[in-house]
């Protein structure tokens, strides 16, 4: 099969033949009809801080059509249609069975390392993982059900109500997709801030009531749009000096929801965090559950994540689309389909 290989950071991915993946017990095989792009596969691939193992098929945001079982994998059957929560896990241990695959001890992810991921025309998955996508939907969806799920957790995680102020810090899909769930559970109000204004439509598409640029003169305008000091602050860049800001601006006795997915060492200034004696809740990624309630609220008509996907490239655009990605960039989520013959 053909697939976009990580060889080492500074070097483009590189399209090339590998072996086809054959179904182990518990597994399945799946024809990759989508996967996004997501951000922390340009983090993990550009040398500074934690790193993929090279060689790797990266990809964890992926659908598609099972195409191979091997034995006991008795959930799916030839040709259905999956979204796949990317975890490479042991499906019978009590957090597995509960529906908690993020809890199995050890676990691996598909496209994170050794399991090679959706940047590919096969991917191996668990038969476990997988969740069969509603007639209604099409596999664009079952690729956006990866970082939805995580923003749904974290959002999740805040306990938002009606009365909650409520502000994000960032504009990538992790913010945007935190926007879209805030608004949906009740948040009263509802701002979304980044240092570029060029995602404030879609902020304002996905439910947000304001955007506030990051500046100078942020923590005031943060404050007017949200008619008092944040409640909730749910940051979803990931990069240092982030959770920091997120506690400066967050008001008294607030929540401090980190989703963003640092690589470095970071710094935070602990005294103020005491002082407003404010609540850090860390959220990492999601369990079966997140994965329906996404299913099922795309399923019930949402129709606002969509707006996400600026573009959808074939195999032998990755190349050149993937380091684009790194720099500024008007796109929002990309995703491939490793079956089309040019763009799309």
């Amino acid at each position: 099969m053909r697939a976009a290989v990580f060889e080492g950071a500074g070097r483009p991915l590189s399209v090339t033949v590998v072996p086809d993946p054959t179904p182990s017990p518990g597994e399945l095989v799946l024809r990759t009809r989508c996967c996004g792009i997501c951000g922390t596969d340009l983090h993990m691939t550009s040398g500074a801080g934690m790193s993929y193992p090279a060689p790797c098929v990266l990809g964890h945001e992926l659908s598609g059509e099972v195409v191979a079982r091997g034995a006991g994998a008795q959930r799916h059957v030839i040709g259905d249609r999956v979204a796949v929560l990317p975890f490479w896990a042991c499906g019978r241990c009590a957090a597995c069975v509960a529906g908690r695959p993020n809890l199995c001890v050890p676990y691996e992810m598909v496209g994170i390392g050794r399991i090679s991921g959706g940047f590919a025309e096969y991917t191996p998955v668990k038969d476990s993982c997988c969740l069969r996508l509603p007639d209604n939907l099409g596999y664009e969806h079952g690729a956006l059900a990866e970082p939805l799920a995580v923003a749904l957790r974290g959002v999740r995680k805040a306990h938002i109500s009606v009365t909650s102020r409520v502000l994000i810090l960032g504009a990538g899909p992790i913010g945007l997709a935190a926007a879209f769930w805030a608004r949906r559970l009740g948040a009263g109000r509802l701002v979304v801030a980044a240092p570029s204004q060029r995602r404030a439509p879609l902020a304002l598409r996905m439910g947000a009531d304001g955007f506030v640029p990051l500046g100078p003169r942020a923590a005031d305008d943060i404050n007017d749009g949200l008619g008092g000091a944040p409640s909730i602050v749910i940051e979803c860049v990931g990069l240092p000096g982030l959770i920091d800001q997120a506690i400066t601006l967050a008001g008294p006795a607030a929540t401090v929801i980190v989703l963003g997915f640092c690589l470095e060492r970071d710094q935070v200034t602990p005294t103020v965090g005491v002082m407003k004696e404010l609540d850090v809740r860390f959220s990492m990624v999601y369990d079966v559950d997140d994965y329906a309630t996404v299913l099922a609220t795309l399923a019930a008509g949402a129709a606002e994540p969509l707006a996400m996907i600026t573009d959808r490239v074939p195999l032998n655009a990755m190349p050149e689309t993937f380091e684009a990605l790194r720099g500024r960039t008007h796109q929002c989520k990309v995703l491939l389909d490793p079956w089309a013959e040019t763009s799309l």
